[in-house]
């Protein structure tokens, strides 16, 4: 037996899987062959640590907090700032079904996700290097073009996570798998956000951000490494012959299967939680007179949010995902609406730095729950390359969903952006409406 096998076959390794689990029957193996359940216990520990790398990688290159205020020091025009979130989320979910054409060829299909993986660690790597060698316009054009990269790369990834998942872990764990990723990732961030916050050095000095980068650059080729070690036995191949065709052949998906259509009509609204955070930061600003609300802060917000919530919401999405999108989809939305009735009604306590951290914090708890539930949903819903046909569909028309949704920033220019903040929010709800009508997916 080499080290590999014995580190699967370990006693520690079914420990921790334990622990993790937190049930005595560790193995349900309901819809996963008996060869892959032997694996379950390594793959599970496996996947939480390649998640948890790749979400802290994710967390310090933020393109809402750290890219953007990269791209100020920087002196860049603020046109490359507002584009850094629509080409980051869409230009990975865009391109998914024809991407999964690409996945569904290939029997085993984590080398995809590792490939991913070292293509956005090259991507970050250039983001590095672009801090300090580019300034102004040059430095935007550079960094939306390595963003581009890097979002492709994600698609890659996100394709071949959810099939790996689906064949290597169980229904009743899979959740836990994010839950406990979120958790991991989220108490590291809390460190980065706090070493930003002692950082003594100037606001232009782009030595912290070429730090950050390339660190979270080394996570993503870690992330890939520890990847590569999961035990994912060949799957079937059918479907992936005409890239293009497919692709067309899935989105009759969203006609045929009324379960999922209610279900990409759900996601599509719950961006509410996403879609926020930013409207937020502006009322912010535009309450405390422009006050300078520090980088570190909004991170330890951010890594405190994932690091209370995430297992629980986890634990709660193996019991109920569908459930988990309505609780988490309402929260956001109540949350938009208590913020803009508190800014409202208390003037003296709109100008409070503190308070809206603190609002970030909650919607950030509940964006954790609105992407856990849905992630845990749809790979509960299918089986098989079906699994593969519904991430892909769903990713794609979300993709072209968040470009159109993310127009609603213009509205500023016609109404406050509490006003904003509440058109989201009855968004939110209307997604959380809709969830409760549909089928249990665990």
């Amino acid at each position: 037996m080499n080290r590999i096998d014995q580190w699967f076959a370990g006693p520690r390794i079914e420990r921790a899987y334990q622990a993790l689990v937190n049930e005595e029957d560790a193995r349900v193996c309901t819809d996963i062959d008996d060869a892959a359940c032997r694996s379950v216990p390594g793959n599970f520990l496996l996947q939480v640590i390649t998640q948890f790398l790749t979400k802290l990688g994710d967390a310090i290159a933020n393109p809402k907090t750290v890219l953007a205020w990269m791209l100020s020091a920087l002196a860049a025009p603020g046109v490359f700032t507002a584009f850094l979130v629509p080409v980051r989320e869409s230009g990975s979910l865009i391109p998914q079904l024809v991407i999964a054409s690409f996945v569904r060829r290939q029997p085993v299909r984590k080398w995809t996700f590792v490939l991913g993986c070292v293509l956005q660690a090259a991507a970050v790597f250039g983001m590095a290097a672009i801090a300090v060698s580019l300034t102004g316009t040059a430095a935007g054009f550079a960094l939306l073009g390595a963003l581009v990269v890097f979002s492709l790369a994600r698609g890659l990834c996100s394709v071949a996570s959810k099939d790996v998942l689906g064949k290597t872990v169980p229904k009743t764990r899979r959740g836990r798998v994010g839950g406990w990723s979120e958790f991991l990732a989220g108490l590291v961030t809390i460190g980065v956000g706090i070493l930003l916050l002692l950082d003594l050095r100037e606001a232009g000095d782009m030595a912290t951000y070429l730090i950050l980068l390339a660190c979270a650059g080394g996570l993503w080729l870690t992330a890939a490494a520890s990847y590569a070690l999961i035990r994912e036995l060949p799957g079937a191949t059918e479907g992936g012959a005409n890239a293009l065709g497919e692709a067309i052949q899935r989105l009759q998906l969203l006609r045929s299967d009324p379960p999922f259509r209610r279900f990409v009509v759900a996601r599509s609204l719950l961006l509410c939680s996403a879609l926020s955070a930013p409207f937020f930061i502006l009322l912010a600003h535009e309450q405390t007179e422009g006050a300078w609300l520090v980088l570190g802060l909004f991170v330890i917000a951010d890594g405190l949010a994932s690091l209370v919530s995430a297992p629980f919401w986890g634990r709660f999405a193996d019991y109920s995902s569908r459930r988990v999108m309505i609780i988490a989809g309402s929260a956001a939305a109540l949350t938009g609406v208590a913020l803009v009735t508190l800014v409202l009604t208390l003037p003296a306590l709109a100008g409070s730095q503190w308070l809206y951290p603190l609002f970030f914090f909650l919607l950030a708890i509940a964006h954790a729950g609105v992407r856990l539930g849905r992630k845990t949903y749809i790979v509960d819903l299918a089986g098989g390359n079906k699994r593969t046909d519904y991430v892909s569909v769903s990713n794609t028309v979300i993709g072209v969903v968040l470009l159109l949704a993310g127009s609603v920033g213009a509205l500023t220019a016609v109404m406050p952006v509490s006003g904003v903040i509440l058109i989201l929010a009855g968004m939110g709800l209307t997604g959380a409406w809709l969830s409760a009508s549909l089928p249990e997916a665990t």
